[in-house]
């Protein structure tokens, strides 16, 4: 009898206390969905039923008439911002009040694999930043090129030989499995052939990365949650580690010097070989109220958390970008037979050779590729940091240091006061000259100083794959094709989809141009 009282007398108290936690947004007039003890808005996420983006999405269009909406993840209060002009201030104009990223569950337990350029926040991220922003130049792309041209005509061989076998094939493993190659090559300086491996090493490593255990999951979920409680808890397994050793043993064959392979490696060895990073603080002051010296050493471990963020980010986006692609203009075959027409005439006036400047002339694949990341952007959502009180513009809120704001991409995306006729996959809305007001609200890379460092090469790298596919292949809907996919729900700001993407290849039959 003793045990039930106590029992239910800590559950009163938890109560209680979960009460007073799940008063904030109250307090403050901002209107939500009634918070469940211990888990606020997010059990459906825990219990592995709705991904991030779908309740942010869900939140954004609840309260239509509300320019802001309250969240809650476990305890932790954040706000779903449903003004593109509140967004656009958080990302840019009042970017210091936001410079944290907010990922990391805590800020002084950082696992190693998170201190890059996506996950790390403060001093480490801004110095890393500002030594890394030069070896993305259009000159390192142009010297990139060919390794990636050279991935791109073997996926154009994969993709054909399906078409002449005349049965389905998974569009999201396929360009998976290119954007993996395109990694190995790009990132590691290897040759992993994803795409003639069905059981390829480098292959399964991707997908372990974007394929976590449910221990794992529920484990991010709860550092997320309850950060003070489970701030030690470890969320990184052996995919981690293997690209830990990876990047040692690379670094090791190559004598820590540049190969001149142009690739990521050689340009975080030369990002390396110009010493210890210094730069102006942006955590920390003097006492006179100027910017403390904030200092960084490029060591082995640093290199291998900025390839893994190379890997993971690129591996997932770009093929999740490519593929909802092809799934687009499998469904639109006018769509689809313009964008063969350009890439035949751009691969003519190349000699048939897929070359940089080739790329770069495809002006209406280039608007195929934007309008899919319209309509599902790889990011579902932007998530920021408060780092200081801030008070929103035009509103009576201000945001207490801590609190987390989320920029839902997703539901922003295919909002009809933005854009118009959201539904319709409309690639002509993105080319010059087109009238569209909602040009500004267009955020798949994010926005302001924390927008993706990698937003031309994996376009790059995605375009390239779009045209060699296209050039060769015709895209249409198979016995297995859904029209509607199905969002993964464990994959958290980087977007996927439940099954896969299957397609019938079909071979095209050239005309002389």
């Amino acid at each position: 009898m003793l045990v039930v009282l106590l029992a239910t007398l800590v559950a009163v108290l938890a109560w209680l206390w979960a009460a007073g936690a799940y008063s904030y947004w109250r307090r403050r007039g901002v209107r939500h969905d009634p918070p469940l003890p211990l888990f606020g808005n997010n059990a459906r996420n825990f219990f592995m039923k709705k991904s991030m983006s779908e309740l942010a999405d869900e939140a954004y269009w609840k309260f239509p008439s509300e320019r802001v909406v309250g969240f809650y993840r476990g305890f932790r209060p954040e706000l779903v911002i449903r003004d593109p002009e509140i967004a656009k201030r958080i990302l840019t104009i009042d970017f210091m009040h936001f410079y944290r990223r907010g990922v990391n569950a805590h800020d002084k337990v950082i696992e190693p694999m998170l201190r890059n350029l996506f996950f790390a926040d403060g001093d480490v991220w801004r110095l890393l930043r500002q030594r890394m922003t030069p070896a993305f130049s259009s000159g390192k792309l142009r010297a990139m090129f060919p390794l990636i041209a050279e991935r791109a005509e073997r996926l154009q061989a994969r993709a054909l030989a399906a078409a002449l076998a005349g049965h389905e094939l998974d569009a999201r493993d396929l360009m998976a499995r290119y954007t993996t190659d395109f990694i190995g090559a790009c990132a590691f300086g290897l040759e992993a052939d994803s795409l003639n491996d069905e059981n390829s090493a480098f292959r399964q490593l991707g997908a372990k990365i974007f394929s976590p255990s449910k221990k794992i999951f529920i484990t991010s979920l709860l550092k997320l949650m309850f950060p003070e409680i489970f701030k030690y808890a470890k969320t990184q397994g052996a995919a981690e580690q293997g690209i830990v050793s990876l990047v040692r043993d690379i670094l090791s064959q190559r004598n820590y010097l540049p190969s001149e392979r142009n690739d990521f490696i050689d340009l975080l060895l030369e990002c390396r070989a110009k010493g210890i990073m210094v730069g102006e603080s942006i955590e920390h002051c003097n006492g006179d109220g100027t910017p403390a010296t904030a200092t960084l050493e490029l060591d082995e471990e640093l290199m291998a958390a900025q390839v893994f963020v190379f890997f993971a980010a690129g591996f997932e986006t770009s093929s999740s970008a490519t593929s909802f692609a092809l799934h687009q203009l499998a469904h639109h075959p006018e769509e689809q037979r313009r964008a063969q027409r350009e890439v035949d005439r751009v691969l003519a006036a190349h000699g048939g050779r897929l070359t940089y400047e080739a790329v770069k002339e495809m002006a209406y694949l280039d608007c195929v590729l934007k309008e899919s990341m319209r309509m599902f952007p790889p990011l579902g959502f932007l998530i920021r940091r408060c780092s200081r009180p801030y008070k929103i513009p035009d509103m009576e809120l201000t945001l207490e240091a801590g609190v987390h704001v989320i920029v839902p991409l997703q539901a922003m995306h295919n909002d009809p006061q933005y854009f118009t006729s959201p539904e319709r996959f409309l690639p002509e809305r993105f080319l010059p000259g087109h009238v569209d007001r909602s040009r500004g609200l267009y955020l798949p890379f994010g926005a302001g100083p924390r927008a993706c460092i990698g937003e031309r090469l994996g376009q790059m790298q995605s375009l390239a794959g779009l045209a060699g596919v296209l050039s060769r292949c015709t895209v249409s809907p198979g016995p297995s094709t859904a029209r509607a996919l199905r969002i993964d729900p464990k994959t958290s700001i980087v977007q996927s989809v439940r099954g896969g993407v299957p397609l019938r290849f079909s071979a095209r039959e050239h005309v002389a141009l």
